[in-house]
């Protein structure tokens, strides 16, 4: 039971976020999450089968052509095993990404693995689940993510960066500190205006371009 996770979705498609945006990319979505984020888009994550890491890498490999592979949820960190599953996709030459939604220990996560690290802002409702211990363990190319609703999300956002000093070393041309809108609830342009407004803090605008692609409520891709 120990080797195994249980798996909501793995699939094919193109890196929808963050700094591998654009590129293919292998998803593999653990079930189940911590927390209830009030605009969670994921909540069929809820739901799963239990894989054993050798099915899971079987089914990865059957996608021979890809290297990278992102783990996401659901919250992958919730269940042991994932730790092993990113470690033998490491050993096996694949880039993986880890996207995580900051209330779990990323301490034990391989140092190979590129992690983007959430932290809820007060509109998800989850905010004091930040485990800012975490933020020790980040590696300089790790990334931050701050999803925003409203302007009271990104001031709050603002004021946890430069609390913690995470606009130490970022550059207009070089930053890890990725800001979202949520999908359908802020418009970009007001977020980029925000952003551009902002010269102490170095943000890089994230868009969900899969949901540009397809239908936003659409799974598999």
């Amino acid at each position: 039971m120990k080797d195994s996770l249980k798996i909501s979705e793995i699939f094919y498609s193109v890196q929808g976020e963050a700094f591998y945006s654009g590129y293919p990319c292998i998803f593999i979505r653990t079930s189940g999450c911590n927390l209830k984020c009030s605009w969670c888009d994921t909540k069929y994550a809820d739901k799963g089968s239990l894989l054993t890491i050798k099915e899971i890498l079987d089914k990865v490999k059957n996608f021979n052509n890809c290297k990278l592979v992102e783990l996401t949820g659901g919250e992958p960190l919730r269940q042991p095993s994932s730790i092993k599953l990113m470690s033998y996709l490491i050993d096996q030459n694949y880039k993986v990404l880890l996207e995580t939604n900051g209330s779990c220990d990323i301490k034990d996560v391989p140092q190979k693995v590129h992690i983007i690290l959430d932290i809820k802002c007060p509109s998800s409702g989850m905010s004091t689940y930040n485990l800012l211990s975490n933020l020790n363990y980040l590696k300089p190319t790790d990334e931050i993510k701050f999803v925003v609703q409203d302007r009271s999300d990104f001031d709050w956002a603002k004021s946890f960066i430069l609390s913690h000093s995470l606009n130490k070393n970022q550059t207009s041309d070089k930053s890890n500190l990725l800001v979202s809108a949520i999908f359908g609830k802020l418009k970009l342009e007001d977020l980029v205006q925000w952003i551009k407004e902002t010269p102490d803090i170095h943000f890089k605008l994230n868009v969900q371009i899969h949901k540009f692609i397809w239908d936003p409520s659409r799974r598999g891709v």
